[in-house]
């Protein structure tokens, strides 16, 4: 995973919005919005620029055109709670629904 905003970084363009986790994309894939495939990395709690670790679940967004996957670290255990609590700060401006 490359990270392109890392922990504590502001958006880009809503400067008022504060990545509270490491946030970037999975190099070399083609996400619906012609982008590569964005993603969200818990339980690392320092920013990174790159990151090797699994896919744990899918955000699929109902309301927008791509989904956004959940990357932790390897043998890493999290409830659907925790990754909802996690993600919300940029999640709750969208309808989702977390896949496993």
């Amino acid at each position: 995973m490359q990270v392109d905003r890392p922990l504590g970084s502001l958006h880009p363009r809503h400067h008022s919005l504060r990545y509270e986790l490491n946030y970037g994309f999975i190099p070399n894939t083609l996400a619906d919005d012609g982008q590569e495939v964005d993603a969200y990395l818990i339980c690392v709690e320092r920013p990174v620029e790159h990151f090797d670790g699994i896919c744990i679940a899918i955000l699929h967004r109902l309301n927008d055109v791509e989904d956004k996957l959940v990357i932790a670290p390897n043998n890493t255990t999290v409830s659907d709670a925790e990754i909802l609590e996690q993600t919300r700060f940029q999640e709750k401006f969208f309808d989702t629904k977390l896949l496993r």
